[in-house]
């Protein structure tokens, strides 16, 4: 089994018992709430805990102190709470479209006891809002879909001099060699590419990690599906 104070101590360096605490809560709250709703088809504790929380973790050391930072596509809570439990200096605000999932959310808070927004939206209806639209520091987002896709939801919330950072699985060249042109025009530039290894043999993890250099045009992010139908 995972030697989970020994691990969570590389991204936390105080409280780590707390730490602990709270992830063995929300560990408890994603199995009891998957059985009646889908959040996650992995149950297993070690695999639970490498493959969402520690993961989720990865991207702790890139967030600027007390950040605002936007989850979008968040699902079960990831990559967005771990990295609020192990960094309470975050302002944390969750974005996801199905309501379940933020009713889930939004149960775990109060068992947590620990402070975050969420919201029943989809990406591009979300930023459609003013007050939202390049607003937030950091961007993280753990969802499936091509870079290209992903950053067309994402890099239009976050503001000049702030970053977008995508998880990704696998050999990532190809995918970003095409993304690159979306990237360009929705105002980011590739900061850095890190590989990392998760613990126990239990797979890799790469964060591309996007820095908002320029205003996105605004009719970005498209509607109607585009991203998806007709990415850029």
């Amino acid at each position: 089994m995972l030697d989970i104070k020994k691990e969570f101590a590389n991204f936390v360096d105080k409280d780590i018992d707390k730490v602990c605490e709270l992830f063995e809560i929300y560990f408890h709250q994603l199995i009891d709430y998957n059985q009646k709703v889908n959040l996650t088809a992995i149950t297993e504790k070690e695999e639970v805990y490498i493959k969402h929380f520690y993961d989720s973790c990865l991207a702790s050391e890139f967030i600027p102190q007390n950040a605002k930072v936007l989850d979008v596509g968040t699902g079960a809570g990831f990559p967005g709470v771990p990295i609020k439990i192990v960094r309470n200096d975050i302002d944390l605000h969750l974005v996801d479209s199905l309501n379940k999932r933020i009713i889930f959310l939004n149960e775990l808070k109060q068992k947590l006891n620990i402070k975050y927004s969420t919201y029943h939206s989809r990406a591009e209806d979300f930023c459609s809002q003013a007050d939202n639209r390049e607003s937030f520091d950091v961007c993280v987002s753990r969802a499936v879909a091509k870079l290209n896709i992903l950053a067309e939801y994402c890099l239009p919330l976050v503001k000049v001099g702030g970053i977008f950072i995508s998880y990704k699985a696998g050999e990532v060249e190809d995918e970003l060699q095409q993304s690159l042109k979306a990237i360009n025009i929705l105002g980011g530039e590739v900061l850095n590419v890190k590989k990392l290894n998760l613990p126990n043999d239990m797979g890799n993890r790469t964060l591309i990690i996007i820095k908002k250099i320029k205003n996105t045009p605004k009719k970005y992010p498209r509607n109607k599906n585009l991203p998806k139908i007709k990415p850029l």
